[in-house]
């Protein structure tokens, strides 16, 4: 949609000017970084609605950037690399990342994937009627507050960690394959997403089960996915 703000991160000046160039043609406003803690300080006061990401940036590096944007903001981030090896993909997804290219790219695909994650954030944004809770013995997930209680006490999930929480405990007993979870929560395919899959499942875990080694509310069905099985409380 014209009008928002996409802030791009990046020390190589050519493809700061590169990416400028396409992106204001088709309207959007840009602001720009050329390192990582400008990235940090200017999403704080210019609420871009959505980052490229160069993960190669000197000192604090894009990784170590965007982690640092998912303690507050689920901001969509869009990762550039000159690396393109299925494990940098896995890395720049695992931590908070919404999709990533490989340097060289071409600008058209990147404008393309620019759009798609704007759409998909306007999607999960967006919603509405009344206040819908998810509440289970020992686990409330909120819709619309995107806050998870278990055992009483408010759970730190990071905003994709909540994402796949919520679509399982949508749907109780219905099996996802690492396929499905990943095409639903970052729209991409890559070669990485059965590894970043299970690494946001293991953490989710960690956080709202007693025993995460025995899963009472997230179970893997072999070979096959994962599955949420627990009755809801009427």
């Amino acid at each position: 949609m014209a009008g928002e703000t996409i802030l791009i991160v990046d020390d190589d000046c050519d493809i700061r000017e590169i990416i400028s160039m396409y992106l204001q043609k088709e309207g959007y406003i840009v602001q720009v970084a050329t390192n990582g803690y400008e990235a940090i300080e200017m999403t704080a006061n210019c609420n871009p609605s959505l980052i490229i990401l160069d993960m190669m940036l000197p000192g604090l590096d894009g990784i170590e950037v965007c982690q640092e944007i998912r303690k507050t903001l689920s901001t969509p981030i869009l990762f550039l690399s000159c690396k393109g090896t299925p494990l940098d993909k896995s890395m720049g997804l695992t931590a908070g990342g919404d999709d990533y290219m490989s340097k060289p790219f071409d600008a058209v695909e990147l404008l393309a994937r620019v759009k798609a994650q704007l759409r998909r954030n306007r999607i999960l944004s967006n919603v509405s009627g009344a206040p819908k809770k998810l509440e289970f013995e020992d686990l409330i997930v909120d819709l619309n507050s995107h806050s998870v209680i278990a055992r009483d006490k408010l759970i730190d999930l990071s905003p994709k960690e909540f994402q796949l929480l919520a679509l399982l405990a949508q749907t109780p007993n219905v099996i996802f394959s690492s396929e499905q979870i990943f095409q639903s929560l970052w729209g991409a395919d890559s070669m990485g997403d059965h590894r970043t899959v299970m690494v946001h499942i293991s953490n989710i875990r960690k956080k709202i089960e007693l025993d995460p080694s025995n899963s009472k509310y997230i179970h893997t069905v072999k070979g096959v996915g994962y599955k949420f099985i627990y009755s809801q409380i009427d």
